[in-house]
């Protein structure tokens, strides 16, 4: 039996509590996926996948559903920590071939620094399965315009989320997920 997803949306959330378990579950309903039983999975994008809203996935979950995601999530309580979780997506033009998700957390990031560097993960590893040959070296801006020149890779994009964590003793968790739709 092969369980390949059909659909997949993307979300984000972020929460704060004394108890970092608990600002990990205010995240979760923040994104609006707290009601299932989540299942990390590496980063594969299946091929044919379709990428729906985020109301649209939600509304086919079903309470303690087990379902399948690429989450990346961080927490701190330390004061004025600035946290980033991350999901990089990039699709190859093939839609026959599977695309490269990618989970990145980090402490002193911004949202775009956090989320282009996702992406750029993302893409340097379909690159990667496609032959398409980079300097490592080179920024995220000259890898973007290598991949549009190789006819290869059709889109990259991303999904961030950030947060300061306040002063006064509660944890912050902050998390990005792309959840498979069955």
């Amino acid at each position: 039996m092969q369980f390949v997803p059909k659909q997949i949306f993307f979300t984000k959330g972020v929460g704060v509590h004394k108890e970092e378990l608990h600002s990990f579950e205010l995240a979760l309903r923040d994104a609006g996926i707290e009601k299932c039983n989540l299942v990390t999975v590496s980063s594969i994008f299946p091929p044919g996948c379709k990428k729906v809203t985020k109301p649209q996935g939600i509304k086919k979950l079903a309470p303690g559903q087990v379902v399948f995601c690429v989450m990346s999530r961080i927490a701190s309580n330390e004061p004025r920590r600035l946290l980033a979780a991350s999901v990089g997506c990039a699709l190859p033009v093939d839609k026959k071939l599977y695309g490269y998700l990618s989970e990145h957390h980090a402490y002193g990031q911004t949202e775009n620094v956090a989320g282009d560097y996702a992406e750029d993960l993302a893409a340097a590893m379909l690159a990667s399965t496609l032959g398409i040959e980079l300097d490592e070296d080179l920024g995220w801006d000259e890898k973007k315009e290598i991949y549009k020149i190789s006819d290869k890779i059709v889109k990259t994009t991303n999904i961030t989320q950030s947060a300061v964590v306040k002063g006064d003793g509660r944890f912050t968790t902050v998390l990005a997920a792309a959840v498979f739709v069955m």
